[in-house]
């Protein structure tokens, strides 16, 4: 072995202590983010180097496929199997991991398929931070290390002395991914370009590439093999070595700027953003860039746990959508043309039935003109797709999960005021989208006001909430003035109503002829719910909250169905799916329908019991670990729910503006608008046991109200919550 363990180990310590140099400096709050937080578990987040909402997510993968890797990475694992550039954040589809590199000093270790080419490595030789990935190859005594501009990945090996060499694996796919084709060529000794083609969650998915090598290359072997479906030929898959004979302590620098639309747009990305071959100076740049988008929400502590906590989730907040046009504004369509922006940024990666919910309205704060430039993006995948995106990246539409809920986006940004997209224009998308008969019985819901259970699975969650979509689109056509589509979506929105059996006091599924389904059990996972059962559906009319309570019988019996979901604990013997974890009775924290539950006592003037398991939420379904997220990320929603909730508010109803209180957890908050005004909530005695809100006051004055506004926070108000150990007198009118 050429490279000792002390020149290992010191250089190690070097690096795992620069990521947080700057820790006497208050303003570097990315020493507060630890991007192994959700690895482990069901999280299914990725630790690499990305910039904020970047094209680059590049991430070590463990070469292994499966559930827990469907990220790429599993924090119990021990292998790396190589670095590539493309990942999704907890979405649970195992899509993407395109252009892999991976270095190696000779002779290799090389295992059967699907492992191939790996090392070992150990957590305690690793490093993880925002916009910065460092860990030790122990196999091979090289230290690598990652960090990303917004369009390219950049990557430094410091090598032993001894033959070496850098793998490119265009063939590598897992999980849900498949190669139909791919090409590199050489340049020149320092610069190669191809690109990846695939298939996978997303279909038909273009990934071209160019890489610079800051050392020339003294050989190279290119290995291709054809690429077989059903006996046919579909295409070619290559996979390259660069030989380099490397000193003790050297360091080789590969720079990658990837495209969806040409090797060109590739090469001009890199150019562009990392012309040179300087490390630290992209680091330091990936560093600032995410200390600017950190700060936009300033939040103190002596709990140095809950920081990280917070940033974590901020910065989990801000990996996705991610961007997808080039830097001379160039994107390829759904229409599988290449489409020129003009003035915005495009962007991709919308997990809309996720972050509709709480991402989205945090965007509207602290990314107003992304979400401005996100909405074109929206109307221009209409306009080449002839219908609003509902989970769509890569230029391709998943269709993965339901609603239309790029609308609620839409109808949020447009009535607070955000962006100058065309509202016109986007008010036709929403309507046109509503109104596609032949999609997902969206026909049947307009003809019979529900979805019929024999005609189409999901029917009770597409029913609520095609109800929740079509109200945000009466709300925008009421403002514009369109009062023709406001009664006709109105009326739309109250269709909720039509599957609310009297005698179960659930929503349940309707045949076509309006019979309800026979063996009915609400705590039973159907194919008639979406991910969820008849416990937590029940409660998705964000619209209507008060007429659900009227349906439901009033306002106490309302409160006792609420105790019933939290203390309703399933059975020993029930065997739940996988997307029902973080259970409190019920309630199930690692899946989104249920996010906006606890905030509904709110509505029955007991807020005590709303501020009692936010608080235990917070505290004990989102620690500092690996295995701490209780569901999966989902591109930023279950951030976003932290965020809020910690804070001492969230939306339940997304498009209302108004943000229902719960448990601060936090003794200062402050948001710094894009307006330069700041909004500020003060909770000096908040704790783990001093949960319970005992008065508020809005600018010093008492204040009656169960709700924060968006006029509230625009206008920099400060909300004082005076906090206890016990349950305090309610403070608003209800």
């Amino acid at each position: 072995m050429n490279y000792s363990y002390a020149v290992a180990a010191a250089l190690f310590a070097m690096v795992a202590c620069s990521p947080v140099e700057k820790q006497g400096d208050a303003k570097d709050l990315t020493q507060y983010v630890n991007t192994l937080i959700g690895t482990d578990f069901t999280g299914n987040t990725y630790p690499g180097a990305q910039a904020p909402f970047g094209m680059v997510q590049l991430s070590p993968d463990n070469g292994l496929p499966g559930w827990d890797r469907i990220s790429g990475y599993f924090y119990p694992d021990s292998t790396i199997a190589g670095f590539s550039h493309t990942h999704l954040s907890g979405t649970g589809a195992g899509d993407l991991y395109d252009i892999s590199f991976m270095p190696v000093t000779h002779p290799y270790k090389e295992a059967d398929a699907p492992l191939g080419i790996h090392s070992l490595f150990s957590h305690t030789n690793e490093t993880a931070t925002a916009g910065y990935y460092q860990v030790y190859l122990t196999d091979y005594n090289i230290n690598v290390e990652l960090t990303a501009t917004e369009r390219c990945g950049v990557q430094r090996y410091t090598f032993p002395q001894a033959d070496a060499s850098v793998f490119l694996d265009l063939k590598k796919a897992m999980n849900w991914d498949f190669t139909n084709d791919s090409y590199m060529e050489v340049v020149d000794d320092t610069t190669i370009r191809g690109y990846r083609y695939s298939d996978g969650w997303a279909r038909d998915q273009r990934i071209y590439f160019q890489t610079r090598f800051s050392k020339p290359f003294h050989s190279y072997e290119l290995d291709t093999t054809a690429i077989m479906v059903k006996g046919q030929r579909k295409g070619t898959a290559y996979i390259a070595r660069f030989d380099f004979r490397t000193e003790e302590g050297e360091q080789i620098i590969l720079s990658t700027g990837i495209s969806g639309v040409s090797m060109e747009g590739a090469a001009l990305n890199l150019t562009t953003e990392v012309p040179d071959n300087e490390f630290d100076t992209y680091r330091e740049k990936a560093r600032d860039m995410w200390n600017e988008q950190l700060a936009k929400i300033e939040v103190k502590s002596e709990n140095k746990d809950n920081l990280i906590n917070f940033y974590t989730a901020m910065y989990h907040s801000m990996i996705a959508p991610t961007i997808y046009s080039d830097v001379d504004g160039s994107y390829y369509g759904p229409d599988k043309q290449v489409h020129k922006t003009t003035g915005w940024v495009n962007y991709s990666t919308f997990s809309l039935w996720d972050t509709y919910r709480a991402a989205h309205p945090l965007f509207t704060y602290t990314e107003p003109e992304k979400t401005n430039d996100m909405i074109e993006s929206f109307l221009a995948f209409y306009d080449q797709n002839g219908r609003l995106p509902v989970w769509n990246f890569y230029a391709s539409e998943t269709d993965m999960m339901i609603g239309y809920h790029s609308v609620p986006i839409i109808v949020d940004a447009y009535l607070k005021g955000v962006g100058n997209f065309d509202a016109k224009r986007a008010l036709e998308a929403c309507v046109v989208t509503a109104n596609i008969d032949d999609y997902r019985a969206i026909g049947l819901y307009k003809k019979l006001g529900y979805v019929p259970y024999n005609k189409e699975e999901e029917s009770v969650s597409k029913t609520l909430e095609y109800a929740y979509d079509d109200y945000c689109i009466a709300l925008m056509a009421q403002k514009m003035g369109e009062n023709g589509i406001a009664e006709e979506f109105f009326k739309r929105s109250q269709f909720y109503r039509n599957l609310y059996n009297p005698e179960t006091s659930f929503m349940q599924p309707r045949d076509d002829k309006g019979n309800f389904i026979s063996g009915f059990d609400a705590k039973d996972y159907t194919e008639h719910i979406t991910e969820s059962n008849a416990w937590q559906y029940f409660w998705y009319v964000p619209q209507d909250i008060p007429g659900l309570i009227e349906l439901t019988g009033g306002k106490e019996r309302f409160a006792e169905k609420l105790d019933s979901m939290f203390t309703y604990a399933p059975d020993a013997l029930d065997e739940l799916p996988i997307f029902s974890t973080g259970m409190i009775g019920q309630y199930a924290q690692g899946n989104e329908p249920s996010h906006h539950v606890i905030y509904l006592y709110n509505e029955v003037g007991q807020p005590w019991k709303t501020q009692q398991y936010v608080s235990q939420v917070l505290n004990e379904l989102y620690l500092n670990s690996p295995a701490s997220l209780c569901g999966n990320e989902d591109c930023g929603q279950m951030s976003a729910w932290y965020i809020f909730s910690s804070m001492g508010f969230y939306p339940v109803d997304p498009v209302s503006g108004k943000y229902e209180i719960g448990s601060p957890l936090f003794p200062e908050v402050k948001m710094n608008l894009a307006n330069g005004k700041t909004f500020t909530v003060l909770a000096p005695g908040a704790s783990r046991e001093n949960k319970y809100i005992q008065s508020v006051k809005l600018n010093g004055a008492p204040y009656d109200k169960s709700y924060v506004t968006h006029e509230q926070i625009m206008n920099g108000d400060t909300f004082e919550f005076e906090m206890g150990s016990q349950p305090g007198p309610v403070w608003y009118k209800n």
